[in-house]
């Protein structure tokens, strides 16, 4: 059994569904916009995700493991200091530990083995004189061939 649809005096198949055409194809340029702008964020924030200084600290047969949350001293290998980092003067260190960090016991200093020893020494002079109790951030020997960040 088969239908007919009158399309008002027209006789030809073609011209049945004239104003009711289907959507077959997806837009997709919404997505690829979402897409774009979502990449470009990425790569504007990527840099924000790696935290700290990088910093080698040298390596050491015995390391003591501790948990104390003290503020960090940090020394580059091209001799810049950094309270937390963020950039100071070695002449401002003490007093300034002393004034962010009042109930503080102690200060962590990192030390990038290519440091020269005339800034480290300098730094533990400015912290000893204001009295300020030192930890050296070292890592350990790594016997097992892989690389153990510290």
């Amino acid at each position: 059994m088969a239908f007919s649809f009158s399309t008002g005096g027209q006789s030809s198949p073609r011209h049945r569904f004239r104003g009711t055409g289907s959507l077959s194809e997806i837009n997709i340029v919404p997505l690829v916009d979402v897409v774009m702008v979502l990449l470009v964020i990425f790569m504007l924030t990527a840099h924000v995700m790696e935290f700290g200084l990088e910093v080698e600290v040298p390596k050491v047969r015995q390391v003591k493991d501790t948990t104390a949350d003290y503020p960090v001293v940090t020394i580059t290998k091209d001799g810049d200091l950094y309270l937390n980092e963020k950039p100071i003067n070695v002449n401002l260190l003490g007093p300034a530990i002393k004034q962010r960090f009042p109930g503080s016991k102690g200060v962590y200093v990192r030390a990038d083995k290519a440091a020269v020893w005339d800034i480290v020494a300098q730094v533990f002079n400015a912290l000893s004189e204001a009295k300020v109790p030192i930890l050296a951030v070292t890592q350990p020997e790594d016997t097992s061939g892989r690389r153990r960040k510290g």
